[in-house]
């Protein structure tokens, strides 16, 4: 039977979405942007085509692009996918934006060479769905990424965290209280493991680091 979660996130629409992308447009956050996106592409071939599922306001997956790679973000909000659009055209890069479900994926069988996911999968509500999707889509040999929320992080690892966000006092207080409340969907290392292993992928590595953890999985 495949995993369902009970309670589906809405999705971020309108106001909500831009108050999103406000607060992780700051400069340390575009900062992590462009080192992560260093991190996670090492040894990935130059042209490489990409995929990150919930992209939000685009902000990652318009590094990934200055990186020379070939860049895909689908988003199930309209208005992320109008923002990232947007934020794509001001770096001047390009970047498929569009709007959709990862749980059905628009997109070919083996379509790219890698897949990243980022503070995003604790609200999938069909979590096996989605990575059942991912295999599909990846090339042989490719690989994902998944960069979320870890459920056992604490208090402590929230503040500090949020501290290197570079945030006024209410936005910090804002985001470190929906961190909080975000952290209970979250799944722990142990979890993954498990969805990893009833999916396609049949299983998965993951690493912790305070707040968040990384699941890398090779189709």
């Amino acid at each position: 039977m495949e995993t369902t979660r009970k309670h589906k996130v809405p999705e971020m629409e309108g106001f909500q979405a831009r108050w999103y992308a406000k607060n992780r447009g700051t400069e340390a956050q575009l900062a992590q942007y462009r080192r992560q996106a260093a991190e996670v592409t090492a040894g990935l071939a130059e042209g490489a085509e990409i995929l990150e599922v919930a992209p939000g306001p685009g902000f990652f997956a318009v590094e990934l692009a200055k990186r020379g790679y070939r860049v895909t973000g689908l988003d199930i909000s309209h208005t992320m996918v109008e923002i990232a659009l947007e934020e794509a055209r001001k770096a001047g890069v390009a970047v498929g934006f569009r709007q959709g479900d990862v749980t059905e994926a628009p997109f070919d069988d083996e379509s790219f060479d890698f897949v990243i996911c980022q503070a995003a999968f604790k609200n999938f509500r069909r979590p096996v769905a989605a990575l059942n999707e991912m295999h599909r889509v990846l090339r042989p040999g490719g690989f994902a990424v998944i960069h979320d929320l870890n459920h056992e992080a604490t208090s402590a690892d929230i503040e500090r965290d949020v501290a290197g966000m570079d945030l006024g006092v209410v936005s910090g207080f804002t985001v470190r209280q929906t961190l909080g409340w975000l952290r209970r969907r979250a799944f722990t290392a142990a979890q993954f493991e498990t969805l990893a292993a009833e999916s396609a992928f049949g299983g998965c590595s993951v690493t912790t680091d305070g707040i968040g953890l990384e699941v890398r999985l090779t189709r």
